[in-house]
């Protein structure tokens, strides 16, 4: 008999954690008025009255909030979809009209999201999974990160063309996966840079163009940030702050701008019961609200910020039975009675569980059981005719692989 039991008593602690979500997923079936995705969504942006979703069915899909029907589907990769980003068709229009994905098939995608039309592909954008996008619309950048540990530049002047992007530089000093990145442009020609990876390290960049036969960005390094001790699963920066949510169980806010003034006591870490994958930071937000929502494990949380050096915990949720992956603003728009549009902000949430989940935010901000009432959806996505045939589907390997993705430090 071998005397080794750590093995047999991982397995009991999974099975007791699957009979244990399989509990609560009954339990809070309707919670949240879910919409059942055909898959796990891996990153999600929402515009108007719709989420644009990353599956790891290997397809982008858009989606109706209201009707959970699904309007749109991108379908090229031949992985999961990993991250999604918008740039303008229109150079300068604001228009976010050219949808950008990329995938752990190494490719970095332009879709035409007037016609669905694949615009280009460009392939081995990485040597391993792309992790994140980020687009800088006035310096016509696209920002990659993957699990290479590289973080490379494209050129967006020309996003309708049909060749593969520019590669306009790269930066190699990671020594992790890069899971995150963020920023702002300064002026036509230079912005700073975050860019944050699975050991939690954190560097900042500042960004010049260099013009010339074949003009590149230039990367120069300003400071490295170790606040936090491991995996970096969210970072956003804006108002002179940087706010960042860690496998480390922690929130934390940092003081970045030397133009904005800084505070007589810094925000002390925002500690949570489990690791933080996701955020929404409401003071970020066209709101402009105190408030900042997280998910830690299943559990969304809510704090007010009001005074950032003494946060205060206001309540927590049990929104989800997986992992929240994911926190968005909704401005649901709808039409009243006298033909009047109606804006009203909801909270969208996505989890490993494969639902998106509806909260009026009005109900999140306070400590009281959350209404079960509208909007309510019919569950599961109809899936268009000709995605169920040929579907991308994930392997048994491939989902152990997926779920250490998702997991890794």
């Amino acid at each position: 008999m071998a005397s080794d039991t750590s093995k047999f008593l991982i397995a009991e602690a999974q099975l007791l954690l699957d009979d244990a979500r399989r509990k609560k997923s009954e339990r809070i079936k309707t919670l949240g008025s879910p919409i059942q995705l055909s898959g796990k969504a891996l990153a999600i942006q929402v515009r108007g009255n719709y989420a644009w979703i990353a599956e790891n069915t290997a397809v982008a899909r858009k989606l109706d909030l209201e009707t959970g029907k699904t309007t749109q589907l991108y379908k090229g990769h031949t992985g999961p979809v990993t991250a999604l980003a918008f740039c303008d068709k229109v150079l300068g229009s604001g228009d976010e009209k050219i949808l950008i994905t990329g995938s752990w098939d190494q490719t970095i995608k332009l879709w035409d999201t007037d016609t669905k039309q694949l615009l280009s592909s460009t392939s081995e954008a990485h040597g391993d999974f792309v992790k994140c996008l980020f687009v800088l619309t006035s310096l016509k950048l696209l920002i990659s990160s993957g699990s290479d540990k590289i973080v490379r530049f494209w050129d967006l002047s020309t996003p309708q063309q049909s060749e593969p992007l520019r590669s306009m530089g790269s930066i190699s000093s990671h020594t992790r996966p890069v899971e995150c990145l963020d920023g702002e442009a300064t002026s036509s020609v230079s912005g700073v840079l975050y860019t944050a990876d699975t050991m939690g390290v954190i560097k900042s960049w500042l960004l010049s163009k260099e013009d010339g036969l074949s003009p590149r960005w230039r990367v120069v390094i300003q400071e490295d940030l170790m606040h936090h001790r491991t995996r970096i699963n969210e970072m956003i920066y804006g108002n002179g702050y940087l706010w960042t949510a860690s496998s480390d169980e922690t929130v934390q806010i940092v003081h970045r701008d030397p133009e904005v003034p800084v505070p007589k006591k810094p925000a002390p870490p925002i500690h949570h019961p489990l690791p933080v994958r996701s955020m929404l930071p409401l003071s970020l937000t066209e709101l402009g609200e105190p408030y900042l929502i997280t998910g830690a494990g299943d559990l969304l949380r809510v704090y007010d910020l009001s005074t950032p050096e003494e946060p205060e915990f206001i309540r927590d949720l049990d929104a989800h039975w997986h992992d929240i992956t994911a926190i968005r603003l909704w401005k649901r728009k709808t039409l009243v009675d006298d033909g009047k549009t109606r804006i009203e902000p909801w909270i969208i949430t996505t989890s490993l569980d494969s639902t998106i989940r509806k909260w009026r935010l009005a109900e999140l901000l306070v400590a009281a059981p959350i209404s079960q009432a509208e909007p309510q959806s019919s569950g599961k996505i109809p899936l268009d005719p000709t995605e169920e045939e040929g579907r991308f589907q994930v392997t048994e390997e491939e989902e152990r692989e997926l779920a250490e993705l998702m997991d890794s430090d």
